[in-house]
């Protein structure tokens, strides 16, 4: 796939005046992740992409997921098992998700197809170099079908749609403090960005965006909604770029 071959800008109202845009990238996608100034992705076959320059390049395996983040770079095949990608191979990790997330603080987090809820701490994930390393899965109360992790916390859906944030991780505790809190609205999936921002979709294809986090409120405030051109399924935000997947498969990176 080739990115930015023709640029068409569309244009996504913000609060009040403010105004991002948007260009359509060449190429369909089926998921996205991006996180420290990386770009993957996989297609509706299960192919793995990461961004170089203007290019998609293809990787080798089979992903239907796929994350990268300060823990590495991560996936999950069709059959549940989870990759990390040591130096150019994907090599098998103890367990099954079938959602993975590497934005955290070097942890990484994780569901199983019955949304319990697991994560990895740092001296795991990066410990980790094949087999025989060891994996110590720590396991987190509640039921979530998606999970995203940054550098304030990590955040949540539920199968009701309901959303929850997780306070007080770190690298040495990634099953956090406090358990899981309800924020107000509905998302279906939602990332959270390198810089704690967090960006959703909801049921009805709609994306948005959580307003003022801070260090001193990292649950923000409220949510303002991103009116795009057309329906989206999967969002991904880092430095200043919100990658957008349609619901046709389209890839559009605003800014």
């Amino acid at each position: 796939m080739r990115a930015c071959v023709t640029a068409v800008l569309l244009q996504l109202l913000l609060s009040g005046s403010q105004a991002i845009q948007c260009r359509a990238v060449a190429g369909q996608l089926h998921q996205i992740d991006a996180s420290v100034g990386q770009v993957f992705g996989t297609n509706a076959d299960n192919m793995i992409f990461t961004l170089y320059g203007d290019h998609w390049n293809h990787l080798p395996g089979s992903l239907k997921h796929v994350t990268v983040g300060p823990s590495g770079v991560w996936g999950i095949s069709s059959a549940n098992i989870i990759f990390k990608l040591v130096g150019a191979n994907w090599v098998q990790v103890t367990g099954q998700l079938q959602q993975i997330d590497a934005g955290g603080d070097q942890f990484m987090a994780g569901v199983s197809t019955v949304g319990s809820i697991f994560c990895l701490d740092q001296q795991t994930t990066v410990g980790f170099k094949g087999p025989g390393s060891n994996v110590s899965w720590h396991g987190i109360p509640g039921v979530l079908k998606y999970q995203s992790c940054g550098p304030l916390g990590c955040w949540g859906v539920n199968f009701d749609d309901n959303i929850f944030v997780l306070l007080g991780v770190s690298p040495q505790n990634c099953q956090g403090a406090g358990g899981w809190q309800l924020v107000d609205g509905g998302l279906s999936m939602l990332e959270v960005g390198s810089d704690g921002s967090v960006y959703g979709v909801n049921s009805a294809g709609t994306v948005y965006r959580r307003d003022e986090i801070t260090s001193r409120n990292p649950a923000g405030t409220g949510w303002t909604e991103l009116r795009e051109c057309g329906k989206s399924k999967h969002v991904s935000f880092d430095l200043g770029h919100l990658w957008v997947i349609t619901q046709y498969n389209q890839i559009l990176d605003c800014s």
